[in-house]
């Protein structure tokens, strides 16, 4: 598996796994509710969704953000090549049941990859490429491997060995840690996030206007309609597409050569803004 296409969600090549597999809550970013295994009513017999170029306005938004990061291919392809969910309930169960696998393990391949990049040549990089030659192993069983991986046992594996990849990378920045910070709504308008530790925060609906996140690490962080107009990703360290899917920003939003602006930013504009020196206090968002 190439350590960048294979990593890439790839509808054309998957039976619309994610339309079926998952359970839906009607929620904000849902427009009903569907129960796990059973297929959206807007997938098509070709396994295309029937509104994806209306998903955000048909209240769909939770579907534009899901990135399954190559594990639908991998499953539809491999893992049960030339097989479809459609023939019959025991093949339905067991792609099914291999995806929900799949699609975490590929998320850890994802950091892995990302880390690698980060990590000049030496022990931790040997470690990290050992853990993603792990994954890979472990994401390309059969359906009964598949179905014994413990996948929160190797997470939690994983983990350090990104952690570890991220403090070096921030070395130096004199970053906060603000690792899994209620942010919620937060003003955080010019802030000066150089090198934060941001892992698993809650940014959503944050200010992040005219922000400076370069080198910050944003491994989980919920930035759904989160401002980012304006702000400085350019070398932000574990941001992916999907992120910035759930966002808003602009084309003054600098983001990593490997990312792009999301469709939906297009005619936001940037608002002037003031540098501050340290982030500031959370408030809630004004309704």
């Amino acid at each position: 598996m190439s350590e960048t296409t294979g990593l890439r969600a790839d509808c054309t090549r998957c039976v619309g796994l994610c339309c079926v597999a998952p359970a839906f809550t009607a929620s904000a970013d849902f427009a009903h509710d569907k129960p796990a295994g059973r297929p959206c009513p807007r997938l098509g017999a070709d396994s295309r969704c029937g509104i994806h170029d209306e998903l955000r306005e048909r209240g769909y938004p939770g579907c534009v953000v899901f990135d399954c990061f190559g594990a639908g291919q991998r499953v539809s392809q491999v893992t049960y090549p030339g097989r479809d969910w459609r023939d019959d309930p025991t093949t339905a169960a067991g792609m099914f049941a291999a995806f929900a696998v799949a699609r975490p393990l590929h998320e850890l391949l994802w950091y892995l990859t990302e880390a690698m990049a980060l990590t000049p040549h030496g022990p931790l990089r040997d470690q990290l490429r050992a853990a993603r030659d792990a994954t890979d192993t472990l994401a390309a069983g059969t359906p009964g491997e598949l179905a014994s991986v413990d996948v929160d046992a190797h997470r939690g594996r994983v983990n350090p060995l990104l952690a570890a990849a991220s403090e070096a990378a921030r070395a130096g920045t004199g970053g906060a840690d603000r690792r899994g910070a209620m942010l919620l709504g937060a003003n955080l308008r010019g802030a000066d996030l150089t090198g934060a530790n941001l892992r698993g925060a809650c940014l959503v609906g944050a200010d992040l206007r005219g922000a400076d996140l370069r080198r910050a690490d944003v491994t989980g962080v919920d930035l759904r309609g989160a401002d980012l107009r304006g702000a400085d990703l350019s070398s932000t360290l574990f941001l992916h597409q999907s992120q910035l899917e759930a966002a808003r920003g602009d084309r003054h939003t600098a983001l990593p050569a490997r990312l792009r602006h999301p469709g939906h930013w297009t005619g936001l504009t940037l608002t002037p803004t003031r540098r501050l020196g340290a982030p500031g206090r959370g408030r809630r968002p004004r309704r």
